[in-house]
């Protein structure tokens, strides 16, 4: 256990497509995860559009535990928009997001505690990918072409790990319905003067369900709200941060 104080509160917010077989134990893993580092927390599980019955697990899981709450959207918008409508709802001075796909060991939040001191960003990065080649290139991909258009500070944009301040996140103005949202959450969190720290995770293979990130028309969708996104922060002054940002090994 790290010798960092916890932090007075923390909202988890998990987003899932079609989780059911690892809703639960994602659940599970928050929640242990929250008790080791914050004095208090919630879970906040938005389920977009599922068919599998993610729902009414999630809903089990709140009937045991008053502290996980269920938010629904009808039909399926996108990562970025359950993205967005749990860092809404999140009510706590902290707000972790992750994938309820349990590829992240959530116990590794601890690690960010020494730098939430003086950041207002925490961002993972999977130290190994366990992820096939086709993946890995592209995100190898994606993440040289966001580096050259918005000048992200952090090596692995789309790491679903991500610590941040809550008064900081619900004041940017996420627009982005699919996988676009992370790199608008980052570029736009940069051009408000964050504070961002960088911290290596580690990434483990998914065991049950089916990952959408490679579908063509997630891929398509993400380039188009990528001009959006760029088009809008051109047109935005930008914020010298508070404070160096620390890139640890």
């Amino acid at each position: 256990m790290t010798t960092a104080p916890k932090l007075p509160g923390l909202s988890i917010v998990l987003p899932c497509h079609d989780e059911a077989a690892n809703i639960r134990r994602a659940v599970e893993e928050a929640t242990r995860a929250a008790e080791r580092v914050a004095e208090a927390h919630e879970i906040i599980v938005v389920d977009d559009g599922s068919r599998d019955g993610t729902r009414g697990v999630a809903e089990l899981c709140s009937a045991e535990d008053s502290r996980v709450r269920i938010l629904v959207h009808q039909r399926n918008h996108g990562y970025g928009a359950a993205l967005r409508t749990g860092i809404s709802a999140a009510r706590l001075a902290w707000v972790f997001v992750t994938d309820a796909d349990l590829q992240f060991d959530m116990r590794e939040l601890e690690q960010f505690l020494p730098f939430a001191v003086d950041h207002d960003l925490i961002v993972g990065y999977r130290i190994a990918r366990a992820d096939g080649l086709h993946r890995r290139a592209n995100a190898a991909a994606w993440n040289a072409l966001v580096h050259v258009l918005f000048d992200i500070p952090v090596r692995d944009v789309d790491c679903a790990f991500k610590l941040m301040r809550r008064e900081l996140v619900q004041s940017l103005p996420l627009v982005s319905d699919g996988a676009m949202v992370s790199t608008e959450l980052l570029a736009r969190a940069q051009r408000a003067g964050a504070r961002i720290a960088e911290v290596g995770v580690t990434h483990r293979p998914r065991v049950a369900g089916r990952a959408s990130g490679a579908n063509p028309r997630v891929v398509i969708g993400a380039f188009g709200q990528l001009r959006v996104v760029r088009h809008e922060l051109r047109a935005e002054p930008r914020r010298v941060a508070a404070a160096p940002r620390a890139r640890p090994a």
